[in-house]
C-alpha cells in the first residue's frame, strides 16, 4: 500500500490538514500513529480507509477488506448490540462477529441498546465491527480509551495475530499500548506532515524536569503527550 504526495483539505479555501505525505505499508506492518490533538490523525485514518479522498496525490494498493474503529462510536441508532452487529453483517457481507464479541468481553452486553452503553462499551462494538470482516487493513482510532483492563490487555495480542496473518494495522494511540510488539513502526504527524521515528524504549522510565513559561505549558504538555510521553505539570513543592 502506497501513499504518494497525499494532501487533504476539507474545503477549497481551507488550509491543508494533511500535507504531501509519502509513505509505504507492507503486509504485516503495525504502525503507531502519534501526534498532538488537531495534527490530522483521524483524518489520515479516514483517508487510509477510503472514507475521504485525497485532494492531492494518491493512495494505491489498499487491501480489499478494511476495518475502521473510530474514536467515538455512533450510539444513536435503534439497535441492541447484537441487532446492530447482525445488521452490519447483512449490509457488509462480513463474517461472524460472535467470536470477537466473546474475546473482547462484549458478550454480556449483547442485549443492551446502543444508546445505553458507556463510552468504553460502545467502543468495543466499534472494535468488533472492524474485526468481523477479517480485514487486510485495520485502522483503530484511540482504541484503548475507556476499555476495561481485561479488554485492554487482549487488544495487543489481537493486533499481533492480524499482523502475523499479513494484515496492515495502523493505530492512532498516544498511550503507547502496542510498544511491546516487535518491529512496531511509529509515525508522527505534526501539522499534517508525517515523519517516522523509532518508538520510545519500553521499560523503566526516567523523569526529566523541564521549566517552560506558564503561557506555553498547555501546548508543551500536549506536544509531549502527542509524542507518547506521560507528561504532567508539577507543583513547586513537588519539584523541591
Amino acid at each position: 500500500m502506497r501513499l504518494t504526495n497525499v494532501s487533504f483539505r476539507y474545503r477549497r479555501r481551507d488550509p491543508s490538514v494533511i500535507r504531501q505525505i509519502d509513505a509505504a505499508l507492507v503486509p504485516g506492518d503495525v504502525v503507531e500513529l502519534a501526534g498532538a490533538n488537531g495534527a490530522g490523525k483521524s483524518t489520515l485514518l479516514r483517508l487510509l480507509a477510503d472514507l475521504l479522498r485525497p485532494t492531492g496525490g494518491a493512495i494505491t494498493g489498499r487491501p480489499a477488506a478494511v476495518g475502521l474503529a473510530p474514536d467515538r462510536f455512533p450510539t444513536e441508532q435503534p439497535f441492541t448490540v447484537s441487532g446492530y452487529l447482525d445488521h452490519m453483517r447483512r449490509v457488509c457481507g462480513a463474517g461472524r462477529w460472535e467470536p470477537w464479541a466473546e474475546r473482547l468481553n462484549l458478550s454480556p452486553l449483547l442485549g443492551v441498546r446502543l444508546r445505553e452503553l458507556s463510552k468504553g462499551s460502545a467502543h468495543k462494538v466499534g472494535l468488533v465491527q472492524a474485526l468481523m470482516a477479517e480485514p487486510g487493513l485495520l485502522l483503530l482510532d484511540e482504541p484503548f480509551a475507556g476499555l476495561d483492563p481485561g479488554t485492554r490487555a487482549e487488544l495487543p495480542p489481537v493486533v499481533a495475530e492480524l499482523s502475523a496473518r499479513g494484515a496492515v494495522v495502523v493505530v492512532a494511540d498516544h498511550q503507547g499500548e502496542l510498544r511491546g510488539l516487535p518491529s512496531l513502526r511509529r509515525w508522527v504527524l505534526t501539522d499534517g506532515r508525517l515523519s517516522e521515528t523509532a518508538p520510545p524504549v519500553t521499560g523503566e522510565g526516567v523523569t526529566v524536569e523541564v521549566t517552560v513559561p506558564a503561557d506555553a505549558l498547555g501546548a508543551f504538555l500536549e506536544r509531549m503527550r502527542g509524542e507518547g510521553y506521560p507528561a504532567r505539570p508539577v507543583s513547586l513543592e513537588e519539584s523541591r
